[in-house]
């Protein structure tokens, strides 16, 4: 059974929660209504109340931005990497203090959470290098005539997070967007504020000047609609479902507004018939399992090659029946609880779908407890195709494994779905795989491991998981405009 810890040492408390704002040029708003409750996962008890923007908090933002936007645009490069470094230098040396917010308004393990910002902290320091090299062209042409193509910051960025990497992707976003020497209207999830506030902070402390980077909470929908609408808002950047990325994309293109989309997954995981099955199996359970499986590169639908199926198996559910589940802030937890009751609610759903579809649970299956929203490490074994928690992102610590004949099959079954972000195999042929690195239809391909990348290569997917790249060599290029310039020499 899934050990559940009880009573064990922590590393923080509740008092550690910090008072949620609006920051709006400069200023931290407080007296504002609430809109909801940020909610402990681990225990559901209540650590703050998130304010509700106003429509006036949200034509501040937008005058803001406009402003700041024309400060930070004409900044020196150096400039901006010195501000950039020193909110890097405070964040990191409050690393702990931010991972315990973290996990507690998430509900992953303290080393998770710390971890987490600590990658993310790499995310900055790539893109200082990145706005060191934003490099422009000049182009033979004629005597007297000259041809510059300069890049150019696009403007103030509308910028949405979700709740299960609230560091992470507010770095994504944030390191590009200023680096570049964009403005930045971030919205973070309202579960999750208090690692996005605490960043903020450290741009605050490190003299990033007002208007640059502005925070906004309360109603997603008519935030989002507002901002977009505006014509300060040049380009709109959003991690989340494919539902509401779609949506968003949709207003900002009757805007004529760009967009850089990473959205949902559902990773497939080919296991070959050569490779050790019971070590795959092992390392398979953990990866599931990392932040409660809520990562949309978490590996979800395993297809096993039917020779290494029964040992892969038996070590995967072997290796969830030992795991520590527990608050996030207990020492020795090694997965904390899902986010919040609907995620408790679709993973007991995708579980019932499946065992009534003929699916045999082999570990897991159920909530732990009555207080707090834990649920068990779960694998699905021989599920049939059309189950849910195949064609659905599990977003959850549930696992669904089938066998396959072939490579063949193995690679149908993992192109089924219009979705196409992180995959995984594990094989010791380099024909096998030649082959899956050229027909798996995703953005990012791990082989023989489950990293996912750095600051320094791209992150993204193909078909409904979105536009575009962050991170790499690439990565500025959703925050930059091309301009021409054509200059004669002759006087006039």
């Amino acid at each position: 059974m899934t050990k559940q810890t009880e009573n064990s040492p922590t590393v923080g408390t509740e008092k550690d929660y910090p008072k949620i704002g609006l920051f709006l040029n400069g200023e931290w708003i407080y007296d504002r209504e609430s809109y909801a409750d940020v909610i402990n996962p681990s225990n559901e008890r209540k650590l703050a109340r998130v304010p509700k923007a106003s429509d006036a908090d949200l034509q501040c933002a937008l005058k803001a931005a406009e402003k700041g936007f024309v400060i930070w645009r004409d900044t020196p490069p150096q400039q901006r990497v010195a501000i950039i470094q020193k909110a890097v230098k405070l964040a990191r040396e409050r690393i702990d203090a931010i991972a315990t917010i973290l996990s507690l308004e998430n509900g992953k393990p303290f080393d998770h959470a710390r971890a987490e910002i600590d990658r993310s902290m790499n995310f900055f320091e790539w893109e200082m290098g990145q706005a060191l090299r934003a490099y422009g062209m000049i182009v033979p042409g004629a005597p007297q005539m000259q041809k510059f193509i300069i890049r150019q910051p696009i403007g103030p960025v509308f910028a949405v997070t979700p709740w299960n990497v609230p560091m992470s992707s507010a770095a994504r976003k944030t390191s590009a967007a200023l680096a570049a020497g964009c403005s930045v209207v971030l919205k973070p999830a309202e579960e999750t504020p208090g690692t996005a506030c605490e960043l903020v902070r450290c741009f605050e402390e490190a003299g990033l000047p007002p208007g640059v980077l502005n925070l906004v909470l309360g109603d997603p929908a008519h935030i989002s609609s507002t901002l977009i609408a505006s014509p300060v808002i040049r380009m709109v950047t959003f991690t989340g479902s494919v539902h509401v990325g779609k949506h968003l994309t949709q207003l900002a293109a009757r805007e004529m507004k760009p967009v850089l989309m990473e959205l949902g997954g559902h990773a497939p995981v080919l296991v070959g018939a050569d490779v050790n099955a019971t070590e795959v199996g092992r390392i398979s359970a953990l990866a599931k399992t990392r932040a409660a499986g809520q990562i949309c590169a978490s590996p979800s639908r395993f297809i096993v090659h039917r020779n290494s199926y029964a040992d892969f198996v038996s070590s995967f559910a072997e290796t969830l029946n030992e795991l520590r589940v527990g608050d996030g802030l207990e020492r020795g937890v090694e997965m904390g609880p899902v986010a919040n009751v609907r995620r408790l609610a679709a993973a007991q759903a995708l579980v019932d779908d499946a065992r009534n579809r003929g699916a045999t649970v082999a570990a897991g299956g159920q909530r732990l407890g009555e207080q707090g929203y834990f649920f068990a490490p779960t694998l699905l074994t021989d599920v049939p195709l059309d189950a849910d928690v195949m064609t659905i992102e599990p977003f959850s610590p549930v696992a669904a494994c089938v066998a396959a004949e072939s490579l063949d099959k193995a690679i149908s079954i993992a192109n089924s779905l219009p979705v196409g972000l992180a995959a995984y195999a594990f094989t010791n042929s380099l024909e096998e795989a030649e082959q899956i690195g050229r027909r798996l239809e995703c953005g990012v391909l791990s082989i023989n491991h489950f990293d996912t990348p750095d600051a320094d290569t791209p992150f993204g997917g193909v078909k409904e998981t979105g536009i575009g790249r962050e991170g790499g060599p690439t990565s500025l290029d959703a925050y930059l405009v091309t301009k021409t310039i054509l200059q004669s020499t002759v006087k006039v």
